[in-house]
């Protein structure tokens, strides 16, 4: 199994963007949770564990059905931020944690979930423990949300982005995992989905990703932020809308 190399190798960090991450990229609208517990993702009774959970935006969408959750993330920052943002929801326990390095029990869980992040796995060390750590009959699930390349809002942004930060590959690495399969007989379903955003929000969104505050330096991200709000400022109005499409994968053990 290769695992996906992501902007020719340029290092990046969401950690950096925790505090922005936290703020503005809990966007993922209700219907997007409903369909994932119409899956089987968080049920009531069950095991569930989010790998790269980022700031547990996932885990709070669905923890009302009242699943036991244990969500994980390589980052520190990105834990803190979860922590502080799920105080009233007694199901979910966050662990500092790589997915590479996780050794919990065989047979420990329902379903195991990793949205908006698989890519960033090695699969040689990662399915392994997926598979081994799946009840029988439970389900591994992805979940990749993008902002549509034909809006022109996010291509404005984005020609902004790789001008500054010439090793960003936006979705490349997204695409290239929504066609690898590591497990058997996939099933998956698309959505679509139109997301408000004010040009401050929006701003925030952008900053907040992996090509801009993840990765660039500070004189980069100084830049980005003039251009981007001068940008949005001088071509698009105060509150729009962006249509985004939803991926959903899954496979049964």
């Amino acid at each position: 199994m290769e695992k996906i190399t992501v902007d020719e190798g340029k290092a990046f960090d969401f950690g950096k963007t925790s505090k922005a991450y936290a703020k503005y990229r809990d966007i993922y609208p209700e219907e997007v949770f409903s369909k994932l517990h119409e899956i089987g993702v968080g049920v009531q009774g069950s095991r569930w564990l989010d790998l790269g959970t980022g700031t547990g935006v996932i885990p709070r969408g669905l923890a009302k059905y009242g699943a036991d959750i244990i969500a994980t993330d390589i980052s520190e920052q990105q834990i803190t931020e979860a922590i502080a943002l799920s105080k009233d929801y007694s199901n979910i326990k966050y662990e500092v944690l790589a997915s590479e390095d996780i050794s919990y029990p065989e047979h420990s869980f329902d379903a195991v979930t990793a949205c908006q992040c698989f890519w960033y796995f090695d699969p040689n060390v990662v399915v392994p423990v997926i598979k081994s750590l799946l009840k029988p009959g439970g389900i591994f699930l992805k979940l990749y949300m993008s902002y549509l390349k034909e809006e022109s809002i996010a291509q404005d942004s984005n020609s902004i982005v790789k001008r500054i930060n010439g090793n960003w590959k936006g979705a490349s690495p997204a695409l290239q995992d929504l066609n690898t399969h590591y497990f058997d007989d996939p099933h998956t379903d698309t959505m679509l989905v139109d997301i408000p955003f004010t040009r401050d929000s929006w701003h925030g969104r952008m900053m907040a990703s992996r090509g801009v505050m993840a990765s660039m330096n500070a004189g980069q991200l100084a830049q980005f932020d003039a251009e981007h709000r001068k940008m949005l400022e001088e071509k698009y109005p105060e509150n729009f809308t962006i249509r985004h499409k939803v991926f959903f994968t899954w496979y049964y053990m």
